[in-house]
């Protein structure tokens, strides 16, 4: 017995967009795991029963947003393409590998999931909430490693001064 993907995407769709929105807090990403999940429901229908369509659909549609949520902390997106480029235009040289250099020394003694916590939070304006959401830390815990974070660059930074 297959199932009506038409329909559910038609009655349960709304229900799978909100899911999308409230894990992934971006309205394109939500949109494209939305469709992600209908293709998939589309993809095993034959070997799915109707009975619960919406648990079916707000777990599949999880699942999705999950996998979205992991891939997007393992290969961290720029929502801040114009000040990349102006960092990488920039006119001083001299100045802009003082910071580079500086940035490297700084996250060579940082875990990945720091860099990735200061990059959510720093570069991408996510607000503390947002990142532990993401990174799966409390906010006092995200906000004791930006802290750290913090206080190791200005370290770094009187050291190079004095």
């Amino acid at each position: 017995m297959s199932i009506d993907v038409e329909a559910f995407y038609v009655r349960y769709g709304p229900m799978v967009l909100r899911r999308c929105r409230g894990l992934l807090h971006d309205e394109e990403a939500a949109l494209d795991a939305m469709q992600e999940t209908f293709v998939k429901l589309l993809q095993s229908e034959t070997r799915l029963d109707g009975a619960a369509p919406s648990s079916l659909l707000y777990r599949m549609a999880t699942n999705v947003c999950l996998n979205k949520l992991r891939t997007r902390r393992r290969r961290p997106e720029t929502r801040d393409e114009a000040l990349l480029l102006q960092i990488a235009c920039a006119e001083d040289v001299e100045a802009r590998s003082a910071a580079r250099a500086l940035l490297d020394r700084l996250f060579d003694r940082e875990q990945a999931s720091t860099r990735t916590i200061a990059v959510m939070h720093l570069l991408d304006g996510m607000t503390l909430q947002e990142v532990a959401d993401e990174v799966g830390l409390s906010v006092s815990g995200v906000r004791k490693r930006i802290r750290t974070m913090r206080e190791r660059l200005e370290r770094e930074e009187g050291s190079l001064s004095a």
